[in-house]
């Protein structure tokens, strides 16, 4: 196990997409971004990611340059193309624009088109927190081309992982409870790990391409699919995250070969946010939601359990413990950080 501060990661990776041609402000932006995931123990969706970013740039469906716009907008609504640069840096933008709408409406949608992988979810909801904003963003449209989620009693794949987030802001922009999971039982880069590290995952996540059960992640990659959460009611959310990012964003319309990889091509990003305190002031609002969270951790814990926890205590837990000791990353991970610096020419990612 290697061990890293954040200021050290964040470098790492940062001078990695530099020399892979992004810009610096998206460099920034991404590695940020990252690194945040794995201090939060997120780490299925932190640098990870990097060599596939840098392979997917270096393929051309990844413009590291590029800067987002607004393709339509009303007092309430925005709809942004990512022009192909990284979804991280395409849907902070989006989400910006819904909350500087909603700061003056009350309320605000936004939609994001054309764009890469935008990583974790929580990070968004996260930032419109600290704006006295609750906030949900959900991403579909993933398996249009390359589905990976079976539907709720088929066999046959339709959908993908299509995850979600909210947050409610607390005090101080805290939020007193944020959630972010993907509607499938496990998120897709939990499976791609436990491949890679011969490992096998817990039951009812994956069936084979027959449609049984299996705890083999290599069914996932041999015609078979993910299972979604809570049968039919995770069925359901899972489709109506399509139908938030997919249909209502018209995602089809704006769809360019070779461009985004398969997962993205047709994938929208969802944004809705809107104020905290429309019905009392925010102080209240966050007085009410902390104690709302408070009552949750004061529940006596059943068997097999030590304590109750509020969504989001574990990241809040893991930023600090991983703040104080390092971040701790398994040598597999490590070893893609330096094939994806020796694709661009960074031969010593520590220098």
């Amino acid at each position: 196990m290697i061990t890293k501060s954040k200021d050290q990661l964040h470098r790492i990776v940062e001078r990695i997409l530099l020399a892979a041609g992004a810009s610096p402000a998206n460099a920034t932006e991404v590695a940020a971004h990252l690194v945040l995931a794995n201090l939060s123990g997120v780490d299925s969706h932190g640098i990870w990611h990097v060599i596939g970013y840098v392979q997917r740039i270096q393929e051309g469906e990844l413009d590291p340059a590029a800067t987002p716009g607004v393709l339509k907008e009303t007092p309430t609504s925005t709809l942004v193309s990512g022009h192909w640069t990284f979804g991280h840096v395409a849907a902070r933008f989006t989400l910006e624009k819904a909350i500087d709408k909603a700061k003056e409406q009350n309320v605000a949608v936004g939609g994001l088109v054309q764009s890469n992988h935008i990583g974790r979810l929580g990070h968004f909801v996260e930032l419109a927190t600290a704006q006295g904003m609750v906030s949900m963003v959900c991403l579909g449209g993933l398996g249009t081309q390359n589905p990976s989620a079976v539907p709720y009693g088929g066999r046959q794949t339709l959908m993908h992982t299509n995850p979600i987030a909210m947050g409610f802001p607390g005090h101080n922009g805290q939020p007193a409870m944020m959630f972010d999971f993907a509607t499938t039982a496990m998120a897709g880069a939990k499976v791609v790990t436990a491949r890679d590290r011969g490992q096998t995952i817990p039951p009812m996540c994956l069936v084979d391409k027959d449609g049984n059960p299996t705890t083999d992640p290599n069914a996932l990659f041999e015609g078979g699919g993910h299972l979604p959460f809570g049968a039919h009611k995770g069925y359901a959310i899972m489709m109506a995250i399509d139908y938030l990012s997919r249909v209502f964003l018209n995602t089809d319309a704006f769809v360019e070969e070779n461009r985004g990889w398969l997962y993205d091509r047709y994938a929208g990003t969802f944004i809705l946010v809107f104020k905290a305190d429309l019905f009392h002031s925010l102080a209240s609002f966050a007085e009410l939601g902390e104690n709302v969270a408070a009552q949750a951790r004061a529940v006596d814990p059943a068997p097999g359990f030590d304590e109750v926890l509020a969504p989001g205590d574990i990241e809040t837990r893991t930023r600090q413990e991983r703040g104080r000791d390092g971040i701790p990353i398994a040598e597999d991970i490590w070893q893609t950080l330096v094939q994806a610096g020796a694709l661009v020419g960074v031969d010593d990612i520590d220098a």
